[in-house]
């Protein structure tokens, strides 16, 4: 890589951060995010409340520490899958690591959108309507319990920030490996600036995804509509198979404080990723029809295109087919359980990236 590309630009992205956060430097004294109103140098703790519609009501638990300085508003989320726990449990662990007497401007913190999903155990959906928590944005004050709780995410969370660090993880159905996503938009500040904090998160696998964000589809995530609206967005991932290890809830935890760290908040030492793994978005593998599932290859196997990578079973354990590789590359994760169904992701595979291709309008 040229030294005009290397993978850390600070300079640019403080002049992002100056363009979005200019209205943010006179930060308010208080800083409100639903129930939770916090003064200059304190942590408060408090809820979006969801009122009910044609199905139940919802409360958000929510965190904001209010820095004593002002500064750029930080908002990191989780739980948009209730059963991705390393996530989860990493932002509610991060609160007690940020002084607000030492922080320069603001961090609010939403571990778990997806409660009904995180209590009954239900993946990727909410179990209340059946929709996507993290496919539904900027949601419907009127619409169903995703809807309306996504609308006010929107208002409350995403549109007072500067920079959205939404955080994921192996549902209990995927064995995944840790990664960030690098997402372009094609606007070039605005893209370095979401580079340069993938770098500073430090998870050293980084998958590359080019988005049109005049697309209504592609700005339905959070950080697709984050960016929609011309913050600095970063997803990253870590955990797997409904487990909750240490390595992966710390590697979380301390790539979201080297991100306040990169954007001079908090005084926090941190070794920017030099040389990231980019991969592509890749291709996944999706069941025909219900039964089991074996896997044959690991999460983080390189394999070749066609390699047979599982196998499915009927319910009396007679083969009912070979998982092969739809390309070549990297194992980003694979199904981590034996339960299956028609359209159900059994694995992904991501090519890798020699060198990092322009910008292309999807």
């Amino acid at each position: 890589m040229r030294s005009s590309e290397r993978f850390v630009r600070p300079a640019l992205l403080c002049v992002l951060i100056a363009l979005q956060a200019a209205t943010l430097s006179a930060q308010d004294a208080t800083l409100t995010v639903g129930t939770a109103t916090a003064a200059r140098g304190v942590t408060a703790y408090g809820e979006l409340n969801v009122p009910a519609g044609g199905d139940p009501t919802l409360n958000i638990a929510v965190t904001v520490v209010n820095g004593a300085q002002p500064g750029p508003v930080v908002a990191f989320v989780a739980g948009s899958h209730g059963t991705e726990y390393a996530s989860i449990v990493a932002l509610t662990r991060l609160t007690s690591r940020i002084d607000p007497q030492t922080l320069r401007g603001a961090v609010i913190i939403a571990p778990l959108l997806n409660v009904a999903s995180f209590e009954q155990m239900t993946v990727h959906l909410n179990p209340v309507d059946r929709k996507s928590m993290n496919g539904s944005y900027p949601g419907n004050p009127a619409g169903t319990q995703t809807e309306r709780a996504l609308a006010l995410v929107a208002d409350q969370i995403v549109k007072p920030a500067t920079v959205i660090v939404d955080l994921h993880g192996g549902d209990m159905d995927e064995d995944l490996r840790p990664y960030s996503y690098w997402i372009r938009t094609g606007h070039e500040l605005q893209d370095q600036a979401s580079r340069d904090l993938v770098g500073a998160f430090g998870l050293d696998h980084v998958i590359l995804r080019d988005i049109d964000v005049t697309n209504p589809a592609s700005i339905r995530s959070l950080s697709g509509y984050a960016l929609s609206l011309g913050k600095t967005a970063l997803v990253a991932e870590a955990g797997r198979s409904g487990l909750v290890l240490p390595e992966d809830v710390d590697a979380l935890i301390a790539g979201s404080l080297n991100v306040l760290a990169s954007l001079k908040m908090i005084a926090h030492a941190f070794t920017p990723l030099a040389k990231p793994v980019f991969v592509g978005s890749g291709a996944r593998v999706q069941a025909e029809a219900g039964g089991i599932f074996f896997a044959k290859a690991k999460r983080s196997a390189l394999v070749k295109e066609g390699e047979v990578i599982g196998e499915t079973t009927d319910y009396l354990g007679r083969v009912t087919g070979q998982v092969m590789a739809p390309v070549a590359g990297l194992i980003t994760f694979i199904r981590g359980v034996p339960s299956m169904w028609p359209g159900a992701t059994l694995a992904n595979v991501a090519p890798l990236l020699t060198t990092v291709p322009a910008y292309k309008k999807p």
